[in-house]
């Protein structure tokens, strides 16, 4: 190569570099959180203000169009052969997939989020969305087998493990000391807003 071919390259490989650089940067910045889960501390208008469970203070705005909707605990035998569930698991010791939670959807929400993926309920959790095929009794609990349109799956459901529903709710039960999830996202401004909050009804702090 000669000399006024390496002058030319020289910078090229040098604006190559840097750009590698930035989205290797860019990459490792974790992503914006997409829930904060927590105890409602105020709310003025159309700002939510809210505690989160590891006691960051995170205001949100909602939206004009926001979807409230309420979570009632229901009974574990309330699981039925086809309905249409979401549950966060976790893998067990014996590699078995152990619920920490089971929601069951209103048949007017089935077909929500169907399917499995990684959760941040709790190390190593997923989110799986499914109908239950079938659901065995035994000592330990319910093992449900629930498939969904990219698999299967089976689930141990302990005695201990909370089972909740949906049930209609409106802005009016988003008052101070209730339990909620709140789905957020971040404005360029670096404020956040929400469209979505799932909120416990007496007192009951929504286990997904």
């Amino acid at each position: 190569m000669s000399a006024r071919s390496y002058q030319l390259v020289r910078p090229l490989f040098a604006v190559a570099m840097v750009a590698a650089s930035t989205i290797y940067a860019v990459a490792q910045q974790p992503p914006s959180p997409s829930r904060v889960r927590g105890t409602i501390e105020a709310v003025d208008g159309d700002l939510l203000a809210v505690k989160s469970r590891a006691g960051e203070d995170v205001k949100l705005h909602m939206t004009g169009d926001i979807k409230v909707v309420g979570i009632t605990r229901i009974a574990l035998t309330d699981i039925k052969v086809g309905s249409f569930i979401g549950t966060t698991t976790v893998p067990g010791p014996d590699g078995a997939n152990n619920a920490v939670e089971v929601h069951v959807f209103p048949e007017n929400m089935r077909g929500t989020g169907e399917g499995s993926r990684p959760y941040d309920l709790k190390p190593n959790s997923s989110m799986t969305n499914a109908t239950v095929e079938q659901s065995v009794v035994g000592n330990d609990g319910h093992t449900l087998n629930i498939k969904y349109k990219d698999g299967e799956k089976k689930v141990l459901v302990s005695p201990e493990t909370p089972v909740v529903t949906y049930v209609p709710a409106d802005k009016s039960d988003l008052k101070p000391g209730a339990k909620v999830i709140a789905f957020m996202k971040k404005l360029p401004d670096g404020s956040f807003e929400t469209n979505r909050v799932s909120v416990g009804r007496d007192g009951l702090t929504p286990p997904m």
